[in-house]
């Protein structure tokens, strides 16, 4: 993934239906660094063996983090390829899972959650600006936002024309 900043606005496409995976953890008690750490390590170690088999399906991911949580948000060619990782027992993912489940899933000191969304080609819209690449903008296609693709409305379809109409001073490029 390049770096290097677009100043353009552009958006990003797919040709084919993809997935969202929105999975993350929450830690509750700061203190028990012993029931959250083995969790919070967990998720890189997958992401690294996922990296590394290009066949896996996972097509990109962004991770974000505050004090108590951490959110990363996958791009995955099928749900079937998200399930065949999940269930892989040969893969990090099932030892993880097991042992949060014996020494978390009750104890409430650190949970987890995912969201799962298939989404179909004309089902979505993005937009990026002074951006490098970033989400679905790195494995999709990335073209200028201008014309029937400047505005939400207009990339999802759903509207003709939806610019903005400013009567007094600056009007905003797109839709932000």
């Amino acid at each position: 993934m390049s770096e290097q900043i677009r100043t353009e606005r552009v958006t990003a496409s797919m040709d084919e239906s993809f997935v969202v995976f929105v999975v993350g953890m929450r830690v509750n008690r700061l203190w028990k660094v012993h029931r959250w750490l083995p969790v919070a390590v967990a998720m890189p170690r997958m992401l690294r063996e996922l990296d590394a088999d290009p066949e896996s399906g996972l097509l990109n991911y962004e991770t974000v983090a505050n004090l108590r949580t951490v959110v990363t948000v996958q791009y995955w060619d099928s749900f079937e390829s998200l399930r065949k990782y999940a269930r892989d027992a040969e893969s990090e993912h099932v030892p993880a899972w097991a042992a949060y489940d014996d020494s978390n899933a009750d104890a409430g000191d650190v949970g987890i959650f995912h969201e799962t969304y298939a989404v179909d080609p004309d089902d979505y819209e993005t937009v990026y600006n002074n951006m490098p690449e970033f989400g679905l903008g790195v494995p999709g296609r990335l073209r200028r936002a201008e014309g029937s693709l400047e505005t939400a409305g207009e990339r999802l379809g759903v509207v003709e024309d939806d610019r903005l109409v400013v009567e007094d001073g600056p009007k905003p490029a797109g839709d932000g």
